[in-house]
């Protein structure tokens, strides 16, 4: 449910996206998830500096680009995609920024993610001009965004995750409507405000709200479930399975048919994630059962955060080398 829920999200946001700037329309789904969480939602007990980046990377930076650059033509479902560059991204990140350990499995599945992204990038370029690139350029930024909240969730070890999930909506408003303003115009995002109940804007509205209520609330509130009674290295595989139902549904609603290199430039980028995600740790005596069925618990977005303290923190060292 979780999986048909995120990859439908791609074709919904077309849809919020042919009545809405881009920008403003990122703000605006963030604006209408921060104003009921300050006032329903405890705010997390975490470090300032791992919220801001959470809310920055994931919030404004991820969606802000995404966005941006399936309003300049990215499709839909190659966009799911070509997201899924934020996996190795979070992988390069956690051993340079945090020093976590890579091994031989999460090396080759990075380098092969980075090879099929590689390849949609040439091909896109090479099949019209550089501005065909750009839309993927900016999807890959975007994935480095999400990496990069990721990698602060993760260090902010939040005691309940999904509380995380809808405070981060605080961040994203002001910064995107300021930058709305300046590159879309006030009047542009006023007009798309007044003539939203409109019968002509009433599938962009309903793509928008499914992204608010479905992708956002009951996707995330469903998988931080999930990892918080399972072990996130059998959760986190299955948002491999996004960018199918990414790719399918486009099809289904816009009838967008991929082209044969850049489906099979897709099989290699999932094909890399999910091969280096298979990362499991190894059990011993000093590993107990109790903190084996624990390790799930606290992620956020595939994300396997540890919270322990002393000789705890120290015996889930080894689950950091695991992607977010």
């Amino acid at each position: 449910m979780v999986v048909v829920c995120w990859g439908v999200n791609f074709p919904a946001t077309t849809l919020g996206l042919q009545h809405f700037p881009p920008l403003f329309m990122v703000a605006v789904r963030f604006t209408l998830l921060a104003a009921p969480t300050v006032f329903l939602v405890p705010r997390p007990q975490v470090p300032l500096r791992w919220f801001l980046g959470l809310g920055i990377g994931t919030g404004t930076v991820q969606f802000g680009l995404l966005y941006v650059a399936m309003s300049v033509g990215m499709p839909s479902g190659l966009a799911s995609l070509v997201l899924q560059a934020s996996v190795p991204f979070t992988v390069l990140l956690g051993a340079v920024v945090l020093r976590e350990r890579l091994t031989a499995r999460q090396v080759v599945g990075v380098l092969v993610a980075v090879a099929g992204l590689t390849v949609i990038a040439v091909h896109r370029a090479a099949e019209g001009s550089a501005a065909a690139l750009v839309p993927v350029l900016l999807t890959v930024a975007a994935g480095l965004g999400w990496a990069v909240g990721n990698i602060c969730s993760r260090e902010a070890r939040a005691p309940k995750p999904l509380h995380l999930t809808l405070w981060m909506s605080v961040i994203p408003p002001l910064p995107l409507l300021a930058l709305s303003f300046l590159l879309e115009g006030p009047r542009r995002d006023w007009d798309s405000l007044r003539t939203a109940f409109t019968p002509e804007a009433l599938p962009a509205v309903l793509g928008l709200l499914y992204i608010v209520l479905v992708a956002s609330l009951l996707g995330y509130g469903l998988w931080n479930t999930l990892l918080s009674r399972n072990a996130s290295s059998v959760v986190a595989p299955f948002a491999m399975l996004v960018p199918v139902v990414g790719v399918l549904s486009a099809w289904l609603f816009f009838d967008e048919v991929p082209d044969l290199v850049e489906l099979v430039a897709g099989v290699l980028v999932v094909g890399g994630v999910l091969y280096g995600s298979r990362t499991g740790r190894p059990s011993g005596p000093s590993d107990p059962p109790a903190l084996r069925q624990a390790q799930g618990t606290g992620a956020a977005q595939g994300t396997g955060a540890a919270r322990g303290t002393g000789a705890t923190r120290a015996a889930e060292e080894p689950e950091r080398s695991l992607p977010a």
